[in-house]
């Protein structure tokens, strides 16, 4: 996928920069930048959670992710700290910091995620696409594949 970003591009709505269907978790993930395009710095997902629920408890080893919040509800929990966010919200995870989040309410929820820098984080939704009933050793195995360790299970709500 040799993609370098030479000039602007733009990525219409409700599409993915290659054109790929990424389910994960409940959600599904559009690249609309991608770490080919800015030379490794940065990659951003279109993310829509129509599951409740959400990720493992994670860290990623070099890379810093943000969120920030279209629509929906949704609870973040980054190290020991834990935050309600609504569409306008913005949620910062430094590297090597656990964090997870949970969509919570009724309403479907939308989010941008930031990834910097980049990483492996696009063949990681790309493989995790893959495990639709994967077990918790294959995510242990794909998370750590991508510079990221589970430390702990996903926020539970009753």
């Amino acid at each position: 996928m040799e993609t370098k970003a030479t000039h602007g591009f733009k990525i219409d709505a409700g599409t993915d920069r290659f054109n790929e269907k990424v389910s994960f978790l409940g959600g599904t993930y559009q690249c609309k930048v991608s770490a080919e395009d800015s030379r490794e710095g940065f990659c951003v997902y279109d993310t829509s959670k129509m599951e409740k629920g959400g990720p493992p408890f994670h860290f990623h080893y070099t890379q810093d992710e943000w969120f920030y919040i279209l629509e929906g509800e949704f609870v973040f929990k980054i190290g020991d700290d834990v935050f309600n966010a609504k569409p306008g919200d913005a949620v910062f995870a430094p590297r090597q910091v656990p964090h997870t989040f949970a969509r919570v309410g009724e309403a479907p929820g939308r989010m941008v995620l930031m990834y910097q820098p980049a990483g492996t984080m696009e063949a990681f939704y790309l493989e995790a696409n893959q495990l639709p009933n994967g077990t918790l050793r294959d995510y242990e195995r794909l998370y750590r594949i991508h510079g990221m360790e589970i430390v702990g299970p996903p926020l539970k709500f009753e």
